[in-house]
């Protein structure tokens, strides 16, 4: 936070390992600087408990606490807002409504946004308009492919909380059919060590019917429901009820999902499991399990030879990742089921098929420094000069692969294409070379060429042809396509001139369709096309 440059860093921790504590924090050492803190979160009920949460913990600190929710009349909402406006109020919790137009403030410093993968890209975005000279700290367990993606290629600063509280227990999780035993002995064991019950189902209309059916399977237990129809002072009863001990069983939608902390509630029971995504699953599983007992998680679904294979896939991976910290790995296999989504498009999710991930990098990094050489070259003045040329595509008709019997498994033979893809001299190209033969035996011809294919890719980029052509005995180089770029004014396209002018007869330098081209003839073998380039670049 003490950096010149605004902070935005993703806070990755598993549910109940002490996010609330950083944020907690981090909006203090705003405070203690004269800054505002804005804390945003997904549900009114999490609101709720956040502000009782810091009220606790702050109530020594010369420190104004407030938040709004739909609960919160209008009048009390307008109230709050003038005092955040006028910097009465030092920490302002809220929901969506924190990024109406009428919130302002007099000096915000930090921006924590709670449980990041509940809001939309329409949300980021007004945050983003909101923080662009303001610290953003993000915290989630399972972040979005979006998210996460952004963060592993360095646009974003990750920490990862792996360390789980002391004496925290994994959750014990099962898949299961809808089954009236199971869900009996289920609640009946919790009740008999006297812990409470969270019963999830997503459909509001039939939540009084499921509450009917648990009365009938546990005629002792006492059951609360809560869901988002309710008005703000029944919820917030039914809430507090469950929190203090007098509802032992708490129908409920996931409105339960984000954020609350009840140590006591350790087995939770979630119906039509498949119709959530990977996120929601593991937040949920993270309401139980939050103290030092063994906590139950029992996911119901319809038999999975009737689920879609994604569906399985996730069922899958929440009943694989159940030890403690294995939120980042549910957010990579996500990332892995779902695809990562558009870098600066509203897509949080989705595949690059068409082009694939690499190409979809470089196309993206030659994007990137186009604009630091052209629209935003003075932020960019220290910069070392970059090649002309990034890269030169070769055509050509020769045979140019590893054949199957020469490395049989396909897996060896791609990594192999991906090695050579990144080597970038003489010294590497031979130890490549070595190290096939090592494995392999003597080297085919096919990758002999390939690899002579690549010295001529070399020299035809430090000549700055965007493209090259190799076919019939006639070499063919292309030249950068736009006519202002500074390489026409360089000394190597000066030599090259100088060298059309003095061997008029082993090159041809005309223009054609638009574009700057020249031609060598009678090269017999790519080791000759090699050596012309090379001799025009000495």
């Amino acid at each position: 936070m003490e950096a010149p440059h605004p902070m935005d860093r993703l806070v990755c921790g598993d549910v109940g390992f002490g996010k609330t504590e950083i944020a907690i924090r981090a909006a203090f050492k705003a405070v203690a600087n004269g800054k505002q803190a804005a804390i945003l979160v997904p549900t009114t009920i999490l609101a709720l408990q956040h502000f009782k949460t810091f009220t606790s913990r702050l109530k020594d600190f010369p420190c104004n606490v407030d938040y709004i929710n739909r609960f919160k009349t209008n009048k009390q909402i307008k109230e709050t807002l003038s005092k955040v406006a006028d910097g009465k109020v030092d920490i302002i919790i809220g929901t969506h409504r924190l990024l109406s137009k009428d919130v302002k403030f007099k000096d915000l410093g930090i921006m924590i946004i709670d449980e990041e993968q509940k809001f939309g890209v329409t949300s980021k975005e007004k945050l983003r308009a909101l923080r662009i000279n303001v610290d953003t700290l993000t915290l989630t367990a399972t972040p979005i492919p979006r998210t996460l993606h952004f963060s592993l290629m360095g646009a974003r600063d990750l920490s990862i909380m792996s360390t789980p509280p002391p004496n925290r227990q994994a959750v014990n999780t099962e898949l299961h059919v809808f089954n009236d035993k199971l869900i009996q002995e289920a609640i009946q064991f919790e009740l008999d060590r006297g812990g409470q019950v969270f019963f999830i189902h997503n459909r509001v209309n039939d939540l009084p019917q499921l509450g009917g059916l648990i009365q009938t399977l546990v005629p002792k237990a006492r059951i609360g429901i809560a869901h988002g129809q309710l008005d703000g002072d029944q919820l917030e009863d039914v809430m507090l009820n469950f929190i203090n001990g007098e509802k032992d069983v708490l129908v409920a939608t996931t409105i339960i999902e984000a954020g609350l902390d009840i140590p006591n509630a350790n087995t939770i029971i979630i119906n039509h499991a498949h119709m959530f995504g990977l996120s929601d699953l593991h937040q949920m599983r993270g309401r139980v399990g939050r103290s030092n007992k063994k906590a139950f998680c029992y996911l119901l679904s319809p038999p999975l030879s009737t689920l879609t294979s994604e569906a399985r896939k996730r069922l899958s991976a929440i009943e694989e990742f159940s030890d403690l910290g294995s939120g980042f790995n549910i957010a990579m296999r996500d990332l892995d089921i779902r695809g990562s989504g558009n870098l600066l498009g509203a897509e949080q999710s989705g595949f690059i098929a068409e082009i694939g991930f690499e190409m979809y990098h470089k196309i993206l990094d030659e994007a990137i420094q186009e604009l630091k050489s052209d629209e935003f070259k003075d932020l960019f003045k220290d910069e070392k000069e970059r090649p002309f040329v990034t890269f030169t595509q070769v055509d050509t008709d020769l045979e140019l692969y590893i054949p199957d019997d020469y490395v049989t498994n396909i897996t060896e033979r791609y990594n192999l294409y991906t090695e050579l893809s990144k080597i970038e001299d003489e010294a590497q190209l031979k130890t490549f070379e070595n190290a096939l033969k090592d494995r392999f035996g003597p080297v085919p011809k096919p990758v002999k060429t390939m690899l002579h294919v690549l010295r001529l890719q070399w020299v035809a980029k430090q000549l700055g042809f965007e493209k090259l052509s190799y076919k019939k005995g006639t070499l063919r180089g292309y030249f950068i396509a736009d006519k202002q770029s500074k390489f026409f004014d360089s000394t190597m396209f000066n030599k090259i001139l100088l060298f059309a002018q003095i061997h008029p007869r082993l090159c041809n330098l005309k223009e054609v369709k638009d574009s700057l081209r020249i031609a060598f003839d009678g090269l017999n073998t790519v080791d000759e096309a090699v050596e012309m380039l090379e001799l025009v670049v000495r």
